[in-house]
C-alpha cells in the first residue's frame, strides 16, 4: 500500500507563528531609527507591493480550484467504473448459478426417470415431473441473461440435446407405463440418453469455464479501478500539501518583502497576511483530514479485508471486511499483537503459519502466504485465505508499519476443485467409453488426441497415431478423393438423433479393414477449429443383421406353409393376421374374419368357460371367459400351451394343440 502523507496539526504550526512573532519584533526594533527615513517612501512601497499578493493568492486559489475540480471529475468517473465492473462482476456471478442450477435441474428429472423405469414407482416420477417442464425455460433464460457470445454458442449446441434428451426421457417412461419393461431397459442401454447427457455436461463445463474466465476479467478490471481510485485519492493529498506548503512559502516570502519595505506601516499588514495564512494552513489541514476521511471510507468499502500495523507489529487499524474475517473489532484489535489478530496455521498439517507482517517489517519486501493457509478467527471460524503483505515507509524511506490485504477464497478453491474433479471425470469416461473417439485439427485433419477404444479397434497406441493424418485410419478421407472432406461425414441431425453416424471402412494397423459408422462434429478451441470424431466398430450389427435376414426368410416360410395355423391379434384379441394354414384348417378366408371377429368366436365355447375357471382358482384372480382366458398367461410371458376345439365355418369341429405367445 501506498504511503499515506502525514497532515501537519495546528499544533505542529504554532510554532512556526511564534517564530515568526520573534522575528518580526527583532525586526521592528532594528529598523526603528530608519523609520523616518523610510516614511517617504512607504506611499510609494505600498502602491507597488499591494496588487502582488492578491494576484499572486488568486493564482494559487484558481489552481486550487482546477485541482479540486478535476479530481471530483476524475473520482466520479472512476466510481462509475467501479460501479459498472461490480454490476456485471455481479452478473456473471448470478449467471454461473443459473447455469449450476440448471444442470442439477436436468440431474434430477435423468434421475427420476431412472428411478421410475427401474421400480415401476410413480413416487420415483416426482423430481422428473418437477424439473421436466421448466428445465427448457431455464436454459432460454440462461441464453438470455448470458452475455459473452462465445458462452451463448455452447448453450445453442446444448438446446437440441435437451430436446433429444427429453424425448427419449418420456419415450422410456411411457413404455414402462406401458408394462414394456424390455423396450424400457433396451432403450436406456442403448445409451443415448448417457451420451447426450455426457455431451451436455462438456458443453455446459465449456460454458461455465468461459462465464468464469469473464468473471475473472471483471474481477481484475474492477481491482484496477479500484488500485486507480486509491492512487488517486494518495495522489490528490499529495498535491493538496504541496499546494499548502507552496502557498505558506509565498505567504512567507511576501511578508519578508515586507518587512523590508514597509518597515513600521507595513508591521500591522505583515501580521495580517501571517493570520491569513494561518487560516489557509487551517483549511488546508481541514482538506487533508476530509481526504484522510475519504481514504478511510474507500478501504472500508472494498470487497478485501485490510489489516495496519505500526513498525512494533501492533494492529492500527481493521476494516469491516477484515472485521468479519477475524472476528475483531476495530476497538477490541487496536494496539494488540497482529499476531493475537490474525491467526492462520496450515491447511494440511495443522500447524502455526508465518505471518508476512514480521518478515515484512524486518526486511521492507512486500510478502505472501503459501498456499492452504487458513484464518482460524476469534468465534473459531476457519476460512481458507491468500494475502499479500507490503510495507509502509516515511518520507526518509524507513519503515514505519505494514499494510495486510487479504481475502476468503473457500469458495474459489471450492470451484477449482470442481473443475479439476470435472475433468478428471471427462478423462474418466473417455477412457472407458466402447466407442472410438478421435479428436483432430481441422486445418489438415492431423490426428491430436485418442482415446483407449480407438486404440484397441485400430491396433496403433495413442503416441503412434499423434501427428498422424486421419486418413491412415479411415482411408475415404482422403482430401485427393470425392467426398474426402471430414465435413461430408458429419452427422445429419436425424441420424444424431437416433444415434447413428455415416458408415465408412476402417483400416487397422495389420491392414485388415471393418465396417465402421462414424460421427463428425466440430468445435473450437482456443480459437482454432477442431473435429471430433465418434467411431463405432459395425462388424457385429452387421453379422447380426444378415443373421436376421436369413432368419426372416426362414420365418416367412414357415408362416406361410399350408400345414400350420398362425392367428394374431391386437391388443383388444381382434384378428390382424390369418394364414393360409389357418384358411385351410378352418374354412374362413382371411377377409372373413380379419377385424372383425376374435379366436374366441371360433372356439367351443363351453370349453373356454372351464378354461376361464381353472386359470381363475390356478392364478388365484378372476378371469372373463373369453379371448381373456385364451392369452392370460400369454400375455404375463407364462409359457402357454393347451389343448381347445375349434369350430369350422361349416359348424364341424376339430381339437388343435395352441401355443400362445404375447407380443408388444
Amino acid at each position: 500500500m501506498a504511503e499515506v502523507p502525514s497532515v501537519p496539526s495546528l499544533e505542529q504550526s504554532a510554532p512556526r507563528n511564534q517564530e515568526t512573532r520573534s522575528f518580526t519584533k527583532a525586526e521592528h526594533a532594528r529598523n526603528d531609527f530608519d523609520t523616518a527615513i523610510l516614511i517617504n517612501h512607504i506611499g510609494v512601497a505600498e502602491s507597488e507591493f499591494s496588487l502582488k499578493p492578491t494576484f499572486k493568492i488568486m493564482s494559487w486559489l484558481a489552481g486550487a480550484t482546477l485541482l479540486v475540480a478535476l479530481a471530483v471529475s476524475v473520482s466520479l468517473w472512476t466510481f462509475r467504473q467501479i460501479e459498472g465492473a461490480a454490476g456485471v462482476r455481479k452478473h456473471t456471478s448470478s449467471v454461473i448459478n443459473s447455469a449450476v442450477g440448471f444442470m442439477s435441474a436436468l440431474k434430477d428429472a435423468e434421475t427420476g426417470q431412472r428411478g421410475y423405469i427401474l421400480s415401476g414407482d410413480e413416487a420415483y416420477l416426482d423430481p422428473y415431473l418437477a424439473q421436466r417442464d421448466g428445465i427448457e425455460t431455464r436454459l432460454e433464460e440462461l441464453k438470455q441473461s448470458t452475455l459473452l457470445p462465445a458462452s451463448r454458442s455452447h448453450l445453442d449446441t446444448v438446446t437440441p440435446m435437451i430436446s433429444v434428451l427429453l424425448e427419449e426421457m418420456a419415450q422410456s417412461i411411457e413404455l414402462r407405463r406401458d408394462n414394456d419393461m424390455n423396450g424400457a431397459l433396451a432403450l436406456v442401454r442403448r445409451g443415448q440418453s448417457k451420451s447426450m447427457m455426457d455431451l451436455i455436461r462438456t458443453e455446459m463445463g465449456t460454458y461455465m469455464s468461459l462465464e468464469e474466465d469473464l468473471l475473472a476479467q471483471h474481477e481484475a478490471a474492477f481491482q484496477t479501478d479500484m488500485r486507480r481510485m486509491f492512487s488517486l485519492i494518495v495522489a490528490t493529498s499529495l498535491f493538496s500539501l504541496l499546494f499548502a506548503l507552496g502557498f505558506a512559502w509565498l505567504l512567507y516570502r511576501e511578508t519578508q518583502e515586507r518587512f523590508k519595505n514597509l518597515v513600521l506601516l507595513e508591521t500591522q499588514r505583515l501580521l495580517e497576511h501571517q493570520e491569513s495564512m494561518n487560516r489557509q494552513l487551517q483549511q488546508v489541514n481541514s482538506t487533508l483530514s476530509e481526504s484522510q476521511e475519504s481514504l478511510s471510507v474507500t478501504l472500508n468499502s472494498i470487497g478485501d479485508a485490510v489489516i495496519a500495523t505500526d513498525a512494533q507489529a501492533r494492529v492500527t487499524r481493521l476494516n469491516p471486511v477484515a472485521e468479519e474475517l477475524t472476528g475483531w473489532t476495530q476497538a477490541d484489535a487496536f494496539g494488540r499483537p497482529v499476531d493475537e489478530i490474525f491467526h492462520i496455521i496450515n491447511q494440511e498439517t495443522r500447524e502455526l503459519a508465518t505471518i508476512p507482517v514480521i518478515v515484512t517489517l524486518a526486511h521492507g519486501t512486500v510478502q505472501g502466504l503459501a498456499n492452504h493457509t487458513v484464518l482460524i478467527a476469534r468465534d473459531g471460524r476457519e476460512c481458507a485465505i491468500a494475502d499479500s503483505c507490503a510495507p509502509i515507509r516515511d518520507r526518509s524511506d524507513e519503515v514505519i508499519g505494514a499494510v495486510l490485504v487479504f481475502r476468503n477464497v473457500t469458495k474459489e478453491y471450492a470451484v477449482q476443485q470442481a473443475l479439476r474433479d470435472s475433468a478428471a471425470l471427462v478423462q474418466t469416461i473417455l477412457n472407458t467409453v466402447v466407442d472410438g473417439i478421435v479428436t483432430l485439427h481441422a486445418r489438415g485433419g492431423i490426428v491430436e488426441t485418442v482415446n483407449p477404444a480407438a486404440e484397441r479397434m485400430f491396433g496403433y497406441s495413442a503416441a503412434e497415431l499423434k501427428g498422424k493424418d486421419f486418413s491412415l485410419l479411415i482411408p475415404e478421407l482422403d482430401r485427393d478423393l470425392p467426398n474426402g472432406s471430414l465435413e461430408y461425414y458429419g452427422a445429419s441431425d436425424e441420424a444424431r438423433a437416433s444415434g447413428l453416424g455415416r458408415e465408412v471402412v476402417g483400416r487397422r494397423k495389420d491392414g485388415s479393414t471393418f465396417p465402421l459408422e462414424i460421427a463428425v462434429s466440430e468445435m473450437w478451441l482456443g480459437g482454432e477449429s477442431y473435429f471430433t470424431g465418434i467411431l463405432r466398430d459395425i462388424s457385429t450389427r452387421k453379422q447380426v443383421e444378415e443373421a436376421l435376414v436369413k432368419a426372416g426368410a426362414l420365418q416367412s416360410a414357415i408362416f406361410n406353409s399350408a400345414n400350420f395355423s398362425s392367428i394374431a391379434t391386437d391388443a383388444k384379441g381382434v384378428i390382424q393376421i390369418f394364414n393360409v394354414g389357418a384358411e385351410r384348417m378352418l374354412g374362413y378366408t382371411a377377409a372373413e374374419v380379419m377385424n372383425k371377429i376374435t379366436p374366441a368366436d371360433i372356439s367351443d365355447p363351453q370349453e373356454v368357460i372351464i378354461r376361464a375357471a381353472a386359470l381363475s382358482t390356478e392364478l388365484d384372480t378372476p378371469i372373463t371367459p373369453g379371448f381373456e382366458a385364451l392369452v392370460f398367461k400369454a400375455s404375463r410371458g407364462i409359457e402357454d400351451i393347451y389343448e381347445l376345439t375349434y369350430i369350422r365355418k361349416d359348424g364341424s369341429r376339430f381339437p388343435a394343440v395352441v401355443s400362445g405367445t404375447f407380443t408388444s
